[in-house]
């Protein structure tokens, strides 16, 4: 059966529907899904298009870029910074918060994004991925600071993902579900393939580090054994383990078939409080999670309730099927 409506078109309908949905915030999400598109068309090309391997360089967080992360993220801004939609933006792989160009319209929006999620993983050719978050930006500025970014995730009006895999895929919630886009090959257009993604509130799945088990919180370390144990232990189940080392390639699992998923907290270096992200990737990610009946939490706390203290904050991250994350939450208490 052929897919004809496009995230434009789904858009329009739900702001018809009486969805807080403008004209502004549409141009945007088209915008990013253009950045997307041409992401998607160099890691296809991988070699050919000599983007694998390092860039020789770091970013703020001290992880070594690799070419693919330096071009996703020029791709991201390029797309848009001229859209006149947005007053400002933050980069994982920017230092600062970024500034629109004077030039350039401004617009009532701010975004944040992870311009390529995993991407240790391209020159192995796993899956990767794009994550954005959208907020309004506060009433009256036109010229934000750092210190109009750190709000909390429950400001957000709109947070996605792009997962480039067998597939290439778009994720959106605007607050109204969750909803899936395939990219078209023909018309170089995401189609609505998924309505109304929800995860199962139990699962027999959880995907985590192994490596940093002896660097785990003991409620942790309880849980995973658990699992482990299968019929023979407490919970009297098996499970499976999954870890891909990127965070788009769990949650889109987590999404179509339940589970759980778990950066937690770990002594591996006490000056971090957890490994990935706030604002780029566990914000978004738990907007979208809770969206589709799930919960996310650091263990400790709903994630989307934290207040920021700096862009580049890191939190752990517990999310998936409701059930199982309570239970750790639980253990925590």
């Amino acid at each position: 059966m052929e897919n004809t409506v496009n995230i434009k078109d789904y858009l329009l309908k739900e702001q018809q529907a009486g969805q807080d949905i403008d004209a502004n915030l549409i141009s945007l999400i088209e915008d990013v899904s253009a950045a997307c598109k041409e992401i998607h068309t160099a890691i296809n090309h991988g070699a050919l298009y000599g983007v694998l391997g390092s860039a020789e360089s770091e970013n703020i967080q001290g992880e070594t870029q690799k070419k693919l992360d330096v071009m996703s993220n020029e791709m991201f801004i390029r797309h848009t910074e001229k859209s006149g939609t947005l007053a400002g933006m933050a980069s994982e792989e920017e230092e600062d918060v970024y500034s629109i160009p004077p030039q350039y319209k401004k617009g009532p929006y701010l975004m944040y994004f992870d311009p390529l999620d995993g991407s240790s993983n391209i020159d192995v050719n796993i899956t990767v991925g794009s994550i954005f978050s959208i907020v309004r930006c506060p009433e009256g500025v036109t010229d934000p600071k750092l210190a109009d970014y750190l709000i909390p995730g429950t400001e957000q009006i709109c947070a996605g993902f792009c997962l480039y895999g067998p597939s290439t895929l778009m994720i959106i919630t605007t607050g109204n579900g969750v909803q899936g886009f395939t990219l078209d090959p023909g018309s170089n257009e995401f189609k609505l393939t998924h309505k109304n993604m929800m995860i199962p509130e139990d699962t027999a799945e959880f995907a985590v580090n192994m490596s940093n088990q002896r660097f785990w919180e003991k409620p942790v370390q309880r849980y995973v054994q658990e699992c482990i144990d299968g019929v023979t232990g407490a919970r009297d189940k098996n499970f499976n383990m999954r870890w891909v080392a990127s965070m788009v390639g769990e949650v889109y699992r987590i999404l179509t078939r339940g589970g759980i998923f778990m950066y937690p907290f770990d002594t591996k270096d006490p000056a971090k409080a957890g490994k990935l992200r706030l604002m780029y990737e566990a914000n978004p990610m738990s907007f979208i999670v809770e969206q589709a009946g799930g919960l996310s939490s650091t263990g400790r706390e709903r994630i989307m309730e934290l207040k920021p203290k700096e862009i580049h904050q890191r939190v752990p991250v517990i999310l998936g099927s409701t059930n199982e994350v309570k239970r750790v939450d639980s253990y925590h208490q």
